[in-house]
């Protein structure tokens, strides 16, 4: 019996019963399409996630102070105060690999102006910060290295600031916001960046100048961060250890003492949060292709349904001449059209429940061509697989026992 009879013997079988082989094809469709959906969240989110990171500069470096051992205890890096002017300074007249340079000193608090007030944050740093961070300004100017020098109280707000103290649509810039009871005067406002990929409002910012911060708002002469950016995202790794050299010489640290400061880059961050992010689309999928497994085991069932229905059929096939092959091949076929049928509506379904997913949820969505040729391999496979046992228990009745089957 050549292939082209087989295939329309497998045609006219599941013809005549087209509810049966729907609700097969039920498991199979999804478990594909849950497969790309699930694949192309992970893939949306692992693309954004590097996209908020290349905005926010993907060579940048961050500097903390390091956890210090007392009496076995670690210290909260937050109490310590090993980064100082001079380790900036450093820094920035002897480093080859940086571009940018910037200290970072912060202080939470309510910021008023007129009768509006906002609860934010305001940070201290240098004229560089915008180049490091990627900020630019939108109107106004940046404060200036004069302003640093004499800790002028002026400070450069984000939109998200702008519409809290001035919500009447005024020019912000010339104005004077108090915090903490100091007056500070906008100089300018940033350009709006909105949220990030991890619900951070990036526009929630104040900037001033780390000298007036130091002085007028905490008191302190110590750093909480420098901020930096390499030449290039390749070397990174050199401005690193570059870093690390200075601030250990710096630091006077002996050759077997820990470093008493932190180095982090983005390239670190953005290794963490992929790695994260693969994980959970793994998982996502393995959760998936479960129905994947359950649609195969829908296929294997109903084939053995068919087979006990169909076994006088199969008797009589095999009584005027069809051979085992024949038989197993006619049930394979039958097995393989259901699997590739529902993998194909599968595959229309898993893609448009990615387009709604991204419409109606928000989410950040990227179907992969690769994601939608594994789960139809997969499911190709799965019918193959669960659809050969029984089409082998087909082949091997005795004719003359399926003949008298009742």
């Amino acid at each position: 019996m050549n292939g082209t009879n087989l295939f329309k013997i497998a045609l006219r079988a599941l013809a005549n019963n087209k509810m049966r082989a729907f609700l097969t094809m039920l498991g199979i469709i999804i478990g594909v399409a849950s497969v790309i959906t699930m694949l192309a969240i992970g893939q949306g989110s692992k693309r954004s996630i590097q996209a908020q990171i290349a905005e926010m500069g993907s060579n940048i470096i961050m500097i903390h102070p390091g956890g210090e051992r007392r009496g076995g205890v670690r210290m909260d890096p937050s109490e310590m105060q090993t980064l100082k002017l001079a380790d900036y300074e450093a820094l920035r007249d002897e480093t080859n690999f940086l571009s940018a340079v910037s200290p970072n000193v912060s202080s939470s608090g309510q910021l008023i102006a007129g009768n509006n007030n906002y609860p934010s944050s305001i940070s201290g740093v240098g004229t560089e910060y915008l180049d490091i961070r990627q900020l630019s300004i939108a109107q106004g100017e940046m404060f200036s290295e004069a302003d640093i020098q004499v800790s002028a109280k002026v400070c450069v707000v984000g939109q998200t600031i702008v519409d809290n103290l001035f919500p009447g649509g005024q020019d912000p810039v010339g104005k004077v916001i108090r915090f903490n009871q100091v007056p500070f005067r906008v100089v300018g406002v940033l350009k709006a960046k909105g949220y990030n990929s991890m619900g951070m409002d990036q526009d929630d910012i104040v900037l001033a100048p780390y000298t007036t911060v130091m002085k007028r708002l905490l008191a302190q002469t110590y750093l909480e961060g420098i901020f930096a950016s390499a030449l290039s995202e390749d070397m990174t790794d050199y401005a690193t250890d570059e870093v690390t050299t200075l601030l250990r010489r710096n630091h006077k640290l002996q050759e077997d003492e820990d470093d008493d400061f932190s180095i982090r880059s983005q390239q670190e961050l953005s290794s963490m949060l992929n790695s994260t992010t693969d994980l959970m689309t793994t998982l996502l999928a393995c959760i998936a292709g479960i129905s994947l497994v359950v649609g195969g085991i829908g296929i294997m069932n109903i084939m053995y349904v068919s087979v006990t229905e169909r076994t006088r059929e199969i008797g009589l096939r095999m009584s005027v001449g069809a051979r085992g092959i024949d038989i197993l091949a006619q049930f394979l076929i039958e097995a393989i059209l259901i699997s590739i049928t529902g993998g194909l509506i599968g595959v229309i379904v898993g893609c448009g429940a990615s387009v709604v997913v991204k419409n109606v949820a928000h989410w950040p969505i990227y179907i992969q061509t690769w994601s939608v040729l594994l789960s139809f391999a997969v499911c190709t496979v799965t019918g193959v697989f669960f659809g050969w046992y029984p089409a082998k228990k087909a082949a091997q009745l005795d004719p003359i026992e399926a003949i008298r089957y009742e």
